[in-house]
């Protein structure tokens, strides 16, 4: 394997993300905001593609807009790396961003050292649902995990409630011929995306790098409580039918649920919404958003099954009801052993410490692994801080993840 300068690695990586911290690059001063069809997620796109074509890559956009930069011909094998470059709306630098400037880090190796390697670099279209309230959505089209009725009519604009057909249109894509999209991948032998890990773990065990052999699973939904409202002074509290209640009730067990489980099983009540939401008013409906994740798919279904048949009981036991409604679905994901196996091996080589582990949190590498051998590798970020301006990552730890990924392409391809 090559002796890689890790300092000059470093700095180009430091350089790189602080490039896409400027204001050329996020929508607000104080936090990265960028997202589908932005000027400022156009700039940043601008910039990768300047960066690819110094190192002689041929750059290109799917049907929707997702980056596609290689230096291979289309129709011969190449090894895919990359990540995507959209922010959530109260983001931080790394999130994503450092996943493609890694896969630019190690083209540069790759013509620092002269390897020759057949690389193709993917910087997905839309990964956290900021613009379309639609997570993974590039990778998903190019799966064709959607169909032409989301896109011309269901996915609609958080900013401007048009559809994401018209926003598509008006950047200059061609979403009417979104099925090629699939053709992105057409010529994979393999995948491996860099990502921050977005939780303690690495830190809290002194490990530089997680290389992921599994992505969780999850369910999204909502579990609807319909009681009576009346007035907060005047009904004694054993004449209401409260639904703030068993929202409440619902929150601690599904807590309980997931503890019970295990295996990696974790459960969340992000979205609360109470109905009338006045403090004067029993609350006569209320709404409770479900998400439950886990490397074990019959697990993660268990849970919502049984946190539905608790809501339904606890609400007809108070005199309430009590629905479930699912938004989303995805399997855990394995990743490909013989890449996790040469990960695992490079990451010996480098000398560093790094541990194996799943990834709880959703990626678009979970899409291509439906069709491309694939896995993932993480980069810790301080105190687990993720999807917030004051998140941060060691770009020296993204540095390591270049070489380990570019030393195991190396024994893959």
């Amino acid at each position: 394997m090559p002796t890689i300068d890790r300092a000059g690695s470093t700095a180009r990586v430091a350089a790189d993300v602080n490039e896409l911290t400027g204001s050329d690059y996020t929508l607000v001063p104080d936090a990265i905001r960028r997202y589908a069809y932005t000027d400022v997620y156009k700039n940043t796109l601008d910039y990768f593609e300047a960066q690819f074509e110094q190192l002689g890559f041929e750059v290109s956009y799917d049907p929707v807009g997702t980056f596609v930069a290689r230096n291979r011909p289309v129709g011969e094998p190449v090894f895919g790396i990359g990540s995507h470059c959209d922010s959530n709306r109260n983001g931080g630098p790394y999130d994503g961003t450092l996943g493609v400037v890694v896969a630019l880090e190690i083209c540069r190796l790759n013509a620092e050292h002269r390897t020759d390697l057949p690389l193709q670099v993917i910087s997905f279209l839309e990964e956290e649902g900021s613009a379309f309230a639609q997570m993974l959505l590039g990778s998903r089209i190019m799966v064709q995990r959607v169909d032409e009725t989301d896109l011309k009519e269901r996915f609609i604009a958080t900013d401007d409630g048009r559809t994401f057909w018209e926003h598509a249109e008006e950047a200059g894509y061609e979403p009417e011929r979104w099925r090629e999209s699939s053709h992105v991948l057409d010529d994979l032998t393999g995948w491996i995306e860099t990502h921050i890990e977005q939780a303690r773990v690495l830190q809290d065990t002194d490990n530089r790098l997680g290389i992921v052999n599994a992505i969780a699973g999850y369910i999204h939904g909502d579990i609807t409580v319909t009681g009576r409202s009346d007035h907060a002074g005047a009904t004694p509290m054993d004449f209401r039918n409260d639904a703030a209640v068993v929202a409440a009730l619902c929150v601690a067990e599904l807590e309980r649920l997931a503890l019970a489980a295990g295996s990696g099983t974790v459960g969340t009540v992000g979205e609360l919404d109470l109905s009338p939401g006045i403090i004067n008013v029993v609350p006569g409906g209320a709404r409770l958003s479900l998400d439950v994740r886990g490397p074990v798919d019959e697990l993660v279904a268990k849970v919502i099954q049984e946190i539905t048949a608790f809501a339904e009981r606890t609400a007809r036991e108070r005199g309430l009801q009590a629905s479930f409604a699912q938004r989303q679905t995805f399997p855990a994901t394995p990743m490909d052993p013989r890449i996790v196996a040469a990960l695992e091996a490079a990451g010996d080589a480098a000398g560093q410490p790094f541990r194996t582990m799943p990834s709880g949190a959703a990626h678009d590498t979970m899409c291509v692994a439906d069709r491309v051998p694939s896995a993932m590798v993480f980069v810790p970020c301080r105190d687990g801080i993720s999807h917030a301006p004051d998140e941060e990552a060691d770009p020296a730890d993204g540095a390591l993840a270049a070489e380990v990924i570019f030393n195991a392409i190396q024994q893959l391809v």
